[in-house]
């Protein structure tokens, strides 16, 4: 069962946030993480060309080649200076996508994520993707309700539009 909740609440989820809602709706049968014990490469795998249709570049493997790129400093003449890879990206849409399996939590794996998706030129939107069962843990639910004491507190202001968690 795919489970989703979009940040700001009090913001209805752009058309892209859906997208990749439906992405996982079509692979949820071989990435449900109630039946399957997937690590984060096997479901970004299975996400991959339901992804790629909704016009996102996914990673496909760990070669230099294979990876997604996103800049976040330049430097002379304009090139790249520092990256951080990323999932899958959607340049026109602004959108980056974590997907994560056991280390989302108890690594706060998700907490690299949103560091490293704030830092990012060209992205407004963050999409952190994590399993629902984990162990005894439901790491949905952990990740939701750290996500929402950060929009329900005022200390800290986020350089992002929105942020969507889905749990797999």
């Amino acid at each position: 069962m795919i489970n989703w909740q979009y940040f700001p609440k009090s913001d209805d989820a752009p058309q892209i946030a859906r997208m990749v809602v439906e992405a996982f709706e079509a692979a949820s049968s071989t990435i449900d993480s109630s039946r399957f014990d997937l690590t984060s490469d096997e479901a970004l795998a299975q996400l991959c060309k339901p992804l790629q249709s909704a016009g996102f570049q996914v990673e496909t493997g760990k070669k230099k080649s294979e990876k997604i790129y996103v800049p976040v400093l330049f430097g002379l003449n304009g090139r790249p200076e520092k990256s951080f890879e990323a999932d899958a990206y959607h340049i026109k849409e602004e959108f980056v996508l974590e997907v994560e399996a056991g280390r989302a939590v108890v690594n706060n794996q998700f907490l690299k994520d949103l560091f490293q998706a704030c830092m990012m030129h060209g992205v407004n939107y963050l999409g952190i993707a994590v399993r629902n069962k984990y162990r005894t843990s439901n790491d949905f639910d952990r990740v939701l309700r750290f996500i929402d004491t950060l929009y329900a507190s005022s200390r800290i202001r986020l350089p992002l539009k929105g942020i969507l968690v889905v749990g797999y």
